[in-house]
Parts: structure tokens; sequence; C-alpha cells
């Protein structure tokens, strides 16, 4: 022990010596940021960064890439504080200063959703706009289409659950359209089973509903032998069992849905866990940032480089910001390409959170805000 508090001593010197170094290279930082504001220059230097690591790796031998990402970490924290001081990202400071504030509301305007009437995404949207009416689609795309022609003021659509996880098609469309997602709601999920009256449990071969629920069920289906089929959505299936005369099909739906298209309720709280919740999102045209928003939506893609993910996360670390997810997507170009999407926890009019926001607009290859939004925690 005597041998380890000896050599603990020796890098907490070595760290007394590397402060005042690090803090005289910020000092510099902000010169260097005075001289690009008078010289209308870019914080970003990739060229000069790259040289300066290669330097580096080769001054270090084998120890060269962990010096490097030392390094690269002191970089990326005097980038940001030249952001900070020249003040970046016009574009997106500007659209959240002229953003819409308040609560999320439709004023009585339609809002669009998948499935038929009974299907959870209506189920949220009943819950979310009270006061507006439901505009029913088939597909997922249907519903951002709506929301793109004006024919709804706003979209709700599922994108994860804590059990079967992402809804990609969703995702897929969320890059695709890029709109703003103005809210969430969390929503409970408890599935039942359901079947055409005079259907009896044991003669159930088939049992329709949307590939998500099936997931979630996956445990009831298989202890009982049951061949899951997909439909559109949980509300569609139980629909088309009503109008089956099959009476060795099911479905696997809210119980609200099969009350309402008149099933018999088999069985009860079917779902694997019974912690069971699936994420909706709200998309619009428009941005809204309610003034207790708690959650930032991200799309961006990284520079094809070593470590350039990891340096991009470490910047939402060095700001104190919490991912609570990290979506990557293929790009439809036959290379491989990913592009991500990343949900943060944070404020748009928390200075530090906007700051970096701007900053990575500036740098990335490619860089959409989606929003600020508050979460809300609900209830089936």
């Amino acid at each position: 022990m005597d041998e380890l508090q000896r050599l603990r001593n020796e890098i907490d010197e070595i760290d007394e010596q590397l402060v005042p170094l690090l803090l005289r290279r910020m000092d510099a930082a902000k010169g260097v940021a005075q001289y690009k504001i008078e010289h209308k220059m870019p914080v970003l230097n990739q060229k000069r960064e790259q040289e300066i690591l290669d330097r580096v790796g080769e001054e270090c031998g084998e120890q060269g890439d962990a010096i490097k990402t030392v390094f690269s970490a002191a970089m990326d924290a005097s980038r940001a504080l030249q952001h900070k001081l020249i003040g970046g990202g016009e574009q997106l400071r500007s659209a959240i200063e002229n953003a819409q504030r308040g609560s999320l509301t439709a004023n009585g305007e339609p809002v669009a959703v998948q499935g038929v009437e009974g299907a959870y995404s209506s189920i949220t949207a009943k819950k979310l706009f009270p006061d507006s009416p439901i505009d029913y689609h088939r597909q997922f795309e249907d519903v951002f289409e709506a929301v793109n022609k004006n024919k709804a003021r706003f979209g709700v659509i599922p994108v994860e659950n804590s059990t079967a996880g992402s809804v990609h098609e969703s995702y897929d469309l969320i890059m695709k359209y890029r709109f703003y997602v103005v809210g969430a709601y969390d929503l409970s999920i408890s599935h039942c089973i359901a079947a055409k009256e005079g259907s009896k449990f044991e003669d159930i071969e088939e049992v329709y509903s949307h590939p998500q629920a099936l997931s979630q069920c996956g445990i009831f289906l298989k202890s009982f032998g049951f061949t899951g089929v997909n439909a559109t959505n949980t509300a569609a299936a139980a629909k088309l069992v009503s109008e089956s005369d099959n009476k060795k099909i099911a479905c696997i739906c809210s119980v609200d849905a099969a009350k309402k298209y008149g099933l018999k309720i088999l069985r009860r709280n079917i779902q694997n866990v019974t912690n069971n919740t699936t994420r909706f999102i709200v998309i619009s045209k428009s941005l809204v940032i309610s003034d207790s928003a708690d959650k930032i939506s991200l799309i961006f893609s990284a520079p094809h480089k070593t470590g350039s993910l990891y340096r991009v996360l470490g910047r939402f670390s060095m700001t104190g910001l919490n991912l609570t997810k990290l979506e990557s997507r293929p790009v439809a170009n036959g290379r491989f390409d990913y592009i991500f999407y990343a949900d943060v926890l944070g404020s748009v009019y928390d200075e530090a959170t906007l700051d970096l926001l701007c900053a990575l607009h500036d740098e990335l290859p490619e860089f959409t805000f989606l929003g600020n939004y508050l979460e809300i925690k609900g209830a089936q």
C-alpha cells in the first residue's frame, strides 16, 4: 500500500502541473475565438485538429491512441468555449426564439392517428387532445402526409415500447419528414385476447394483431401454441375478427377495442410484463415548446472517422446532459451509412444546452433539431 500511495502522490503532482497548462490552453482558445470573430472564420478547423492528433500519436508511441483521446477531449472543450463566445447557430437560435410557447393544444382541429377507433394511438390522442376530432389513417406514413398537407394539426404515432423496443417504421418516417416533435405521452398498455361471442379459448388457432403487440405478448402466445398473424394495428385486428365468421381466430387488443367491436374477452393482462408501456410522440409542422419542456430530440450524422461518434456523445456529457435514447437508422445510399436519432433530457432555454446544440448544428455533417417538449407519464 505504501508503494501504491507513492504512485498516487506522483499522479497528483503531475495533475497539479497539468491544471495550469489546461487553463492556459483555454485562455488561448478565447483569443482564437476573438480572432475568428474579427475575421469571420468558422470555429471548426478539421485539418488542424487532425494534424495535431497525428503528431501526438507519433510522438507518444504505444500510448499514442490513449493520449490522442485526451487531446481530442481538450480540443472539444476548447471548441465548445469558442462556440459559446462566438454564438453561432443563428438559424437554430432564430427557430427556437420564434417557436410557439405554452401548453400543447390543437384548438379543435383534427389530430391524425394510424388505425381505427379503439387503437392505442387513438386512446393516446384523446387523452392529449380531448376536444379535437380524431382522423384515422391506414398507414403510419398516411399520418405524416395528413400533417404535411395540413389536413391535421398534429399526428400521434408510437415510437417505442418498453418490452418490444423501437417501432422502426416510425423512426424511418421521422428521418424522412423531419417534422417537429412537440409532445410525448407514455401510455400503460394492458392487452387482452378477444374473440367473437360463442368462440372457445381452447379452439383458438390464430391470433391477429400488430407485430409489436404480438411481440409484447410472445410468452402468452407460445405457452398456448397460438399462431400470431400480423395486422395493421390492434384495433384493426379486433374489427377484422368481429367481421369474420371464423370462431377459431382471435385478436390481441385493448379492452376498449374489444368492447367497441362487440368481442368476448377471453383473457386479460396477457402482456409479457405488467408495466408494459408504449411511448407516443406528437408530430407537427410548426415548432411548439412548452415552458416545462424536459426532453430534446435530434437527428445527426457523424464524420466517417474513428471515434467521431464517441466525441459527439462526449459533448453531451461535457455539458451535463443525459442521453436517454440513441437510435441508428441506415441511409438508403448503398454504402452502409447511418444517421442517428437521439433523445436528451434538457431544455433549450438553458444557455449551456442551447450553445451545445448550436455548436453541433454548425459542426456536424447533418444536424436537425426536432424539438423540445414535455413527456407526460400517463396511464391507460
